[in-house]
């Protein structure tokens, strides 16, 4: 139930009200002009700085304009809860240093394996109703004359869980400046020493906060900047600390239960069916039943081979290959699957199959879906399809921004955002906002420290090359945010950074890392610190809690990271060795391979510029050409490779189920239980997947039989579906590239 406004229920305050409380974030007397939309709002503020009782009484019929916000986020603030709890801190850093502790320690094994963030909000929930159950209620005092904080601060509430999340997802993903690192170490035997690791770790991490600081207006306050990616976790976080749990809708296929026990129904299912096609019978991972019945076939095998081909028929009964790569099809809009999709079949089943089938790039000699580098000319089709598309991506990006955001973007920044406030930015106004100078100093200092690093060590990367991977990352963050805020799709930049950088600087691959450190890490970091900003914002924690658990959080990680990375450095016999015991191969350290970009691949540039000019002034009079969105045609499938388009075609299948049809026609059920849904399989499958990463270790396999070996015995499976095989000692291509 939620409580009235304005109470407070004492016992359960983290601090008495004669004494300081950490909880100080809510504003007195209420300045607003520092906010956007500040002049909207000004005829429902009293005087005081308060909502107008007229106003307020309407606050719980408000609500957001954007259906899948209004399944997930609430319309109220619970301000009497105690979020700045030490219960929060505590379980907080300590689920951030076990985080980065394992998941350092396992990306230095292949196959790769991590704790999620399901997992990690599942662990946080159990240590945090344990505590409110086992700690004595009980007042201590840190340090002399500080305030007396309560031990047990009552139940375990939305907002510590939240404080908790925002700290563990910051942990969780490891530093990619970490291989760069281990490159250094392992393959050429540089040791600069722990400062210097401190110095790059630290500045790549932290760098993105003050270009993150400077979207806030534009990414997190505007109502339109839904960031999908984390209506999942807000509708799990709501349902496990929902009050009234009661609430039931019959009508409803599983409507008669409370939504947390759907939510481990559905967990509980994925777990145990995850077993079938992760361990059991293995082919329903991938069952591509033409290619069993003809394995020696080439092009049976590349046209619907799932592994290395283009999976024509794409079937699969795994939950990994459908969300593995791309993340849950339950969460993106469906415009937003729809372009993707759009992009692997005009490129990947239509563009790949023509080049290959026509033998441009002596394809024939390559299999048509691989990561894989080969002799002479070093990429299969798809391969060299996805750099092409990358550099249309990029042009795209800008000439979709200038010709669409160009104006809004503007006006944000020099007059303040004319977008009306929803009632999650209104409920927000209560609370302070971080100067803007906090995140400018953030930037100066951590610039400082990157600029140390590249000026005092042997590094080889010039310092206009560094000022200029801070300009891509900072120049390219906006317009993939807005795609990233709509879409839920992060555009990367990874193939434009090796690109430039290789051209110009060709033979030096530990300064190229390091550029695309600072010229794409730093851009993906700062999006992620925005979606943490947005998540704090439908949460209704203060701006200045989410900033220093944030930072906190980053810098106890990159500690940790360190720390863990050098141990396994020291310690582990034959780490990186492809023949390592325990596979501790190191799979992100290996450099960067050399690699010839074909010249037809650079007219991909004029074509992102002249797809996306032609697409917007086909929407002045085409009505259907204003929901494709070209940036997200061309990168919406980056991952192809490592990828297939078996990952992306079934996603997209799914998707359509969910974000369609049942959104279109049973809204009642996707409004109630679809996130919750999503979020239930992905816990499961993440609670199977280490069980049976556990059985490994302990010598336990999967069962040699046919359903597991079926699909491993065909030319897909092999990476050898090429139409011509060479001759021992024979090679093909011109002699001279």
């Amino acid at each position: 139930m939620r409580s009235e406004t304005g109470t407070k229920d004492e016992e359960y305050l983290p601090l008495s009200t004669k004494q300081p409380s950490w909880n100080n974030d809510v504003q007195d007397n209420l300045d607003i002009s520092d906010w956007p939309d500040h002049h909207l709002l000004a005829d429902d503020m009293s005087a005081s700085g308060e909502l107008s009782s007229d106003k307020e009484d309407d606050c719980e019929a408000e609500d957001s304009p954007y259906p899948e916000v209004r399944a997930v986020a609430r319309n109220f603030d619970e301000e009497h809860l105690p979020y700045n709890t030490i219960r929060a801190w505590v379980i907080g850093l300590s689920l951030c240093i076990t985080g980065a502790a394992l998941n350092t320690l396992f990306s230095l094994r292949s196959p790769r394996i991590g704790l999620g963030s399901l997992i990690v909000l599942f662990l946080g929930w159990v240590l945090g109703r344990t505590w409110e159950t086992c700690m004595p209620d009980k007042r201590i005092q840190l340090w002399p004359s500080g305030p007396k904080l309560d031990l047990n601060p009552g139940p375990f509430n939305v907002k510590e869980h939240s404080v908790i999340m925002i700290m563990a997802s910051v942990a969780l993903s490891v530093a990619n400046a970490t291989d760069v690192i281990l490159a250094q170490l392992v393959f050429y035997k540089q040791d600069f020493g722990v400062l210097y690791q401190l110095l790059l770790i630290v500045s790549t991490q932290c760098l993105g906060y003050g270009i993150a600081g400077m979207l806030r207006k534009l990414l997190v306050y505007p109502a339109s900047m839904i960031w999908p990616s984390n209506l999942a976790v807000v509708s799990l976080l709501t349902t496990m600390h929902e009050s009234n749990q009661s609430a039931l809708d019959p009508a409803v296929f599983g409507g008669n239960m409370p939504k947390l026990r759907w939510f481990f129904i559905v967990a509980m299912s994925m777990f145990v069916y995850y077993f079938i096609p992760g361990f059991l019978m293995q082919c329903l991972s991938i069952p591509a039943f033409l290619t069993w019945a003809a394995p020696s076939n080439a092009v049976v095998n590349q046209l619907f081979g799932g592994t290395t081909g283009i999976s024509l028929i794409p079937i699969t009964l795994d939950w990994a290959q459908i969300a593995g790569y791309v993340g849950s099809p339950l969460i993106p809009p469906w415009p937003a699957i729809a372009n993707t999709l759009l992009g692997v079949v005009i490129f990947y089943l239509g563009l790949s199959t023509v080049l290959h089938y026509t033998g441009v790039w002596y394809a024939a000699y390559l299999p048509i879906s691989d990561s894989q580098p080969y002799d002479n000319t070093g990429a299969s089709t798809t391969f060299a399809i996805n750099y092409g598309l990358s550099f249309a991506t990029v042009v795209s990006l800008v000439c979709y921004t200038w010709l669409n955001h160009r104006h809004r973007i503007w006006s944000l920044y020099t007059k303040g955002a004319h977008e009306k406030p929803d009632i999650h930015m209104k409920l927000m106004f209560k609370y302070r906002e971080v100067p803007h100078w906090w995140y400018v100093s953030i930037f100066a200092i951590m610039f400082s420290l990157a600029l140390t690093t590249v000026l005092i060590y042997p590094i080889s990367l010039p310092l206009w090359a560094f000022f200029l991977a801070i300009a891509i990352s900072t120049i390219f963050a906006i317009p993939i945010g807005i795609i990233q805020a709509v879409t839920n799709t992060q555009i990367g930049l990874n193939v434009l950074t090796e690109f430039v950088f290789g051209y110009i600087q060709p033979g030096k691959p530990v300064a190229l890392m390091i550029f695309k450190n600072f010229g794409y890490v730093t851009m993906s970091q700062a999006l992620d610190f925005v979606a943490d900003l947005k998540f704090g914002h439908y949460m209704k924690l203060p701006p200045r809690i989410t900033f220093v658990c944030q930072l906190s959080a980053t810098l106890v990680s990159c500690l940790v990271q360190i720390i863990v990375l050098n141990i396994a450095i020291h310690n582990v016999d034959e780490i990186c060795d492809p023949r390592q015991p325990s596979h501790v191969t190191c799979p992100g350290g290996k450099v960067f391979f050399s690699c010839q970009i074909y010249s037809g691949l650079l007219l991909f540039f004029v074509l992102g510029a002249v797809a996306t000019i032609a697409v917007h002034l086909a929407s002045q009079r085409y009505a259907l050409a204003k929901h494709i969105i070209v940036p997200l045609v061309f990168g919406g499938a980056g991952s192809i490779p490592p990828a297939t388009p078996l990952n992306y075609l079934s996603w997209g299948i799914v998707g359509f189920v969910f974000q369609y049809l049942i959104k279109t026609y049973h809204f009642r059920w996707w409004n109630r239980l679809n996130y919750l849904t999503s979020s239930g399989l992905d816990l499961g499958l993440a609670m199977s997947t280490t069980v049976i990463f556990a059985l490994n270790l302990a010598g336990v396999h999967a069962p040699q039989w046919w359903g597991n070996t079926v699909s491993r015995t065909t030319m897909d499976a092999r990476h050898t579906a090429v139409q011509v095989v060479l001759p021992p000692g024979e090679k093909f291509g011109p002699g001279k590239w």
